[in-house]
């Protein structure tokens, strides 16, 4: 039997939203210093980490990647160099023989002779088995690019890192313990080690 009255409407029925991570909401309520140190060590742009601070709270964590975007995606030329001398190239992975290592230090080695800063990639989505040939394919393929339009694609890369380590770093509880304590951000100084995440600097 149906419970509607007669000339009633049934109202639709409501669905629940799922509930944010944890650390979205330690992220909101956190001191303005430690919510950039810890967006500091996703994107190493204080202008960048200051917006996205500046914009808290956030509702849910496509609210606070949007936010992230936008404000990726704000940044001059100038500023987007800059946060590029932050990113640091990393090895081959475990276990990776020794030729790798050698076959990877030459190719950065003539990445960063040509564009002045290291290569990065976002590697979402890939198996850890087929970074290093991802990395080497890339490196290669992107030595061919004009200085110009080598910054659009690490601009864009960059981007990327930032939003899946941001991501990363809001849906880890342990990780996120960091909003809870006060650091110092003189000189970029006192930010929490980068939050660890397929999308890496290489």
């Amino acid at each position: 039997m149906s419970s509607e009255s007669p000339g009633r409407t049934a109202l639709p029925q409501q669905s629940r939203r799922p509930a944010p991570p944890v650390g979205l909401a330690r992220f909101n309520a956190a001191p303005a210093d430690a919510a950039e140190s810890a967006l500091l060590a996703c994107c190493r742009s204080l202008r960048w980490a200051r917006r996205i601070a500046d914009t808290r709270p956030y509702p849910d964590l496509d609210a606070l990647l949007a936010a992230a975007d936008e404000a990726a995606y704000d940044l001059s030329s100038e500023e987007i160099a800059d946060a590029l001398t932050g990113e640091t190239p990393a090895g081959p992975g475990e276990g990776a023989p020794a030729a790798a290592y050698t076959a990877l230090r030459a190719a950065h080695a003539a990445y960063e002779s040509s564009f002045g800063h290291a290569f990065v990639i976002c590697l979402d989505g890939v198996r850890p088995e087929e970074h290093l040939d991802q990395v080497l394919t890339g490196i290669r393929s992107r030595l061919g690019n004009e200085a110009d339009e080598e910054r659009v694609v690490a601009a864009d890369e960059l981007r990327r890192l930032a939003r899946g380590r941001l991501a990363h770093l809001i849906s880890n509880p342990q990780i996120a313990g960091v909003f809870t304590t006060n650091t110092d951000l003189a000189g970029h100084t006192g930010c929490p080690d980068r939050p660890d995440s397929p999308s890496v600097a290489v």
